[in-house]
């Protein structure tokens, strides 16, 4: 570690241009009760109780030409090692990695291990809320010919390792990606288009690793005047997967409305489109948001798409929200109705009511100073018969959530250097 900030800051001291470099912290504990979180909870079961935190240590360094970060991290579950153990289970990880090429204040190229975020998150996101978080091996080249207009060309290809011959990629992840992504500001409008290919791995008939490539294709608008804030956007993807024909959609809108100073309210639906579970077709019509920040969406609980729910009925998702907020203090409330898109079936192959179930979620947060802040949260979900299907577990348990976080973010050194 010494040599490391020996080097960054000999960087900061040789470079010829105005340079800043910071060194900042992460310590983030939180614990959760949870009795019925992702999945309903079976009879003659307990709660599971821990607490998991995330440590990270950033170095972030800019100049006129080059900006770069470095950002390590560790995820732990409080006692998941022994007080006299040699070794961290989960050792350092290097979450972020990258260094991005100004050739002018047009264009930029950044490439390493870096998060990529766009929008609402709804595709591409960090995945901030996990403690361990999301972050791609890519390269990104932004373009930006003014200050309206927007270009962003990704692309990542994926191996095992170093080798001589070609192997088959045994990760469970995309083998490769490309992707553009556009985005333009005209006065209380904001316009993005996503267009994504994205290489997955499988295995054929004759047990030999091919890659199939599915297309996200999509268009985001927002739009803020006065005291109200709305948000519309419909993707669809096609191509396929483990050569299966894809043909899936995903639309979603909001509206919010500012009471007042301290008051907000909103409404909300996201269709995302699935597969009957009694069809006879060779055809995959669940819509996946690949690498969303999907614990943002669609219920804390995490029921869908944050590690399950994919290649399934689908959701219909109607929300609505109030929000409080004053000086250091806030709160927000919502409640979540959900139905499947798609027909779900019971064990004897009938066909059953599409109502999964009603969720309420509640959040509280304080912000003692810059750099600590408190949230607590509670949830709870109201499931019926056709999400026992799905989850399994019992729907006349107490299935509820409930979370304390710390976060503490302190800026340990910078400086500004003129030369």
């Amino acid at each position: 570690m010494k040599i490391l900030l020996t080097i960054l800051c000999l960087g900061v001291v040789m470079t010829s241009y105005a340079q800043e470099f910071e060194i900042s912290a992460e310590l983030r504990p939180r614990f959760e009760y949870r009795h019925g979180y992702k999945t309903l909870i079976p009879d003659d079961v307990d709660a599971a109780t821990f607490i998991s935190q995330r440590t990270r240590l950033n170095f972030n360094y800019g100049s006129e030409t080059l900006n770069a970060f470095v950002s390590f991290q560790n995820v732990r579950v409080w006692g998941d090692v022994p007080t006299t153990s040699l070794e961290d289970k989960n050792g350092i990880a290097l979450h972020e990695a990258w260094a991005e090429l100004v050739f002018n204040p047009k264009l930029a190229v950044k490439l390493g291990r870096q998060e990529i975020n766009y929008d609402d998150h709804r595709i591409f996101g960090n995945v901030g809320w996990a403690q361990q978080a999301r972050s791609h091996d890519a390269i990104v080249t932004t373009y930006q010919p003014n200050t309206t207009n927007r270009f962003d060309f990704g692309l990542a290809l994926n191996a095992n390792e170093e080798t001589v011959f070609d192997t088959d990629y045994a990760i469970n992840n995309y083998k490769a990606f490309q992707y553009i992504w556009y985005h333009t500001n005209l006065k209380n409008v904001g316009l993005s288009v996503l267009l994504l290919n994205n290489g997955l791995t499988y295995m054929d008939e004759n047990d030999e690793q091919k890659v199939d490539y599915n297309q996200t294709i999509g268009s985001r608008m927002t739009f803020q005047k006065n005291k109200w804030q709305t948000d519309a956007s419909i993707y669809f993807q096609t191509g396929a997967i483990a050569n299966t024909d894809l043909s899936a959609f995903n639309i979603a809108a909001n509206a919010f409305y500012k009471i007042n100073a301290e008051f907000k309210t909103g409404l909300g639906i996201e269709y995302l489109s699935g597969t009957d579970m009694n069809t006879a077709e060779n055809k995959l019509k669940s819509f996946n948001p690949w690498f969303g920040t999907n614990h943002k969406f669609n219920g804390l609980m995490d029921y869908f798409y944050v590690g399950n729910h994919s290649n399934s009925v689908g959701l219909l998702d109607l929300k609505a929200s109030l929000e409080y907020q004053k000086e250091r203090f806030s709160a927000k409330l919502t409640p979540h109705i959900f139905s499947s898109a798609a027909t779900v079936v019971d064990q004897t192959g009938k066909e059953i009511s599409n109502a999964l179930g009603t969720e309420l979620d509640l959040v509280l947060g304080y912000k003692w100073t810059k750099d600590i802040s408190f949230n607590v949260g509670y949830s709870q979900m109201f499931a019926t018969e056709t999400m026992e299907v799905l989850k399994a577990g019992n729907k006349d348990n107490a299935n509820n959530w409930a979370w304390l976080m710390i976060t503490v973010k302190p800026s340990l050194f910078k400086t500004t250097l003129n030369n």
